[in-house]
């Protein structure tokens, strides 16, 4: 307990299979609504709805079913909190690549390490598949930029106008790259 008395939880850092992925489809979307709202450039713009975030995450499950996929999650044991995906890609002849994706934090939940955690997580799992090559892009600037360059990812370029942040603003993408051994 802390000195309020209120119990301090424990946040664990874990993957969810298809069924619990569908199970907490509402947790997931408040999840990428929160982000959207608060203006991370993650694919969405705004108005973005709760029928869209829910439709986002059932159209991941599939993947996470089939193993192409893996959705990481931090769950306080009260409910989830950040999330990640990794991608592996199918194609013949990158059988050694994964991307990431999705990297998200509530914002009560943010400066306590869990994105960092989450990106650990992904690394020994992409690794552990016999994936070498991770990839992934952010907006320039970002607090994920800064957590990636953090966590020894390398930039290997980026592009002006790439991506439109969620109120409409053209805004700069880097993309990063990490070889894992």
């Amino acid at each position: 307990m802390n000195a309020s008395g209120a119990g301090i939880l424990q946040v664990s850092i874990r993957t969810l299979d298809a069924a619990e992925a569908e199970a907490r489809i509402a947790e997931l979307a408040d999840i990428l609504l929160e982000a959207v709202a608060l203006g991370a450039s993650v694919n969405f713009l705004a108005g973005f709805s709760r029928d869209g975030a829910r439709a986002f995450w059932r159209n991941q499950l599939p993947g996470i079913a089939s193993g192409e996929r893996r959705l990481f999650v931090a769950d306080n044991g009260e409910r989830l909190v950040a999330t990640a995906l990794l991608m592996f890609a199918q194609q013949p002849n990158q059988p050694h690549r994964a991307e990431v994706g999705k990297m998200l934090v509530l914002a009560s939940q943010r400066r306590q390490g869990l994105g960092r955690r989450l990106l650990e997580a992904v690394e020994q799992a992409a690794s552990e598949a016999g994936r070498t090559l991770l990839m992934l892009d952010t907006e320039t600037g970002s607090a994920g930029d800064r957590l990636y360059r953090s966590c020894g990812w390398t930039e290997y370029g980026r592009v002006p106008g790439h991506a439109l942040r969620p109120e409409g603003r053209l805004a700069e993408t880097t993309f990063f790259y990490k070889h894992l051994v």
